[in-house]
């Protein structure tokens, strides 16, 4: 595809290279207002549930005041929980993967810092996390 430059482009090209006024960069006014998404993990594994609830309370109230946008809970899938044998435990809440979220969303205190908690990971048999979205400190 050989096409020949016009007599015109020619000479805005020119007026352009002699020109002395000066680009605006747009590179420099993203970068100077950058997207701040800071995402942070917290491993529950081996917590009982008690522990687990005072350390998600914890952890989202540093989070929150840290300005973090995203908590992935890692809780794992409860397939080795031996709440199957006892009658008296709940088959979903003995669950660090069930009973965290419901714990955090019976908080007020908590559900003021959070925007979601991603109950369709919870409730999926094959995922063992779930994301808590919070809101910006004000």
């Amino acid at each position: 595809m050989n096409k020949k430059i016009s007599d015109k482009d020619k000479q805005d090209w020119q007026k352009f290279l002699n020109s002395t006024d000066k680009l605006e960069n747009k590179d420099q006014q993203i970068s100077s207002t950058p997207n701040r998404y800071i995402e942070k993990s917290i491993d529950l594994h081996g917590y009982t549930l008690d522990e687990a609830n005072q350390k998600m309370t914890s952890y989202i109230e540093e989070c929150f005041l840290n300005g973090v946008n995203k908590i992935n809970v890692i809780t794992g899938k409860g397939l080795r929980s031996k709440n199957l044998n006892d009658p008296y435990l709940s088959s979903n809440l003995s669950i660090l993967k069930h009973s965290v979220p419901n714990f955090i969303k019976g908080s007020d205190h908590l559900m003021n810092k959070i925007i979601s908690i991603d109950f369709e990971a919870v409730e999926n048999p094959s995922v063992g996390n779930f994301d808590i979205f919070l809101k910006k400190k004000k």
